[in-house]
């Protein structure tokens, strides 16, 4: 059994809770409130920027050139490709690019990002794509799920979200990231099997609690 075949079976109740969020459940079924997006939208873009970040550090890591241009190409449409689209999909939402720019991280945000950042920058290449993986896979699940959904890929307000993450090009991008962790899996010993696996389950959760922040409007107590 691959390495995330393993994961997927031992984390698969944690990580259905994901596609059944709230949020993810009426994003599908169009009948989210649109200020609950629009604030996951800034906070998204946020949290690009820093995820981003990894897969400059992923180029610096990697051991052949093969990986190195994989990265640095994630890189590029990371910044140039997926966050204009972000740019051009939050002006629907009435979210200037002043506003995205200088947007302040919430709580989960910063706390999410700066762990992935901290594995990335401290561990090994494996356990950067551990940290990083959960957000890439379960976006094009929850994409693909979502696209079976009647009228949601042609809904107004959702539909282009739906259509990018179900998108052939996105999954590529996902299925290279699952197929790297395999290979970066092999041979590890048990103990570094349950570090990565460790990884991966405490971004798994991120990913719900970040769904669980924006469907809340959540940032500083208090504020």
């Amino acid at each position: 059994m691959k390495f995330t075949e393993r994961l997927k079976e031992k984390l698969e109740p944690i990580w259905r809770q994901n596609h059944s969020h709230p949020f993810v459940v009426e994003m599908g079924n169009g009948t989210l409130d649109k200020e609950k997006f629009r604030f996951y939208m800034v906070q998204d873009y946020v949290y690009l920027i820093d995820y981003a970040k990894l897969f400059s550090i992923g180029a610096l890591k990697a051991t052949d050139v093969k990986t190195m241009e994989k990265f640095a190409a994630l890189l590029h449409g990371t910044l140039h490709e997926e966050m204009d689209l972000h740019r051009s999909y939050a002006a629907q939402f009435g979210i200037s690019p002043e506003e995205l720019e200088n947007a302040e991280p919430s709580p989960i945000t910063l706390a999410y990002t700066h762990y992935m950042l901290h594995k990335g920058q401290n561990g090994t290449l494996a356990e950067l794509v551990a940290a990083l993986l959960p957000c890439a896979w379960s976006y094009w699940e929850i994409g693909k799920e979502l696209s079976q959904i009647p009228g949601a890929t042609d809904h107004e307000l959702y539909g282009e979200w739906v259509r990018m993450y179900s998108s052939e090009e996105f999954g590529q991008l996902a299925t290279w990231c699952i197929d790297l962790m395999d290979e970066l899996a092999e041979g590890k010993s048990d103990t570094e099997l349950l570090e990565l696996e460790k990884i991966f389950l405490n971004t798994t959760r991120f990913e719900y609690m970040f769904w669980d922040m924006a469907y809340n409007n959540q940032m500083w107590p208090g504020e």
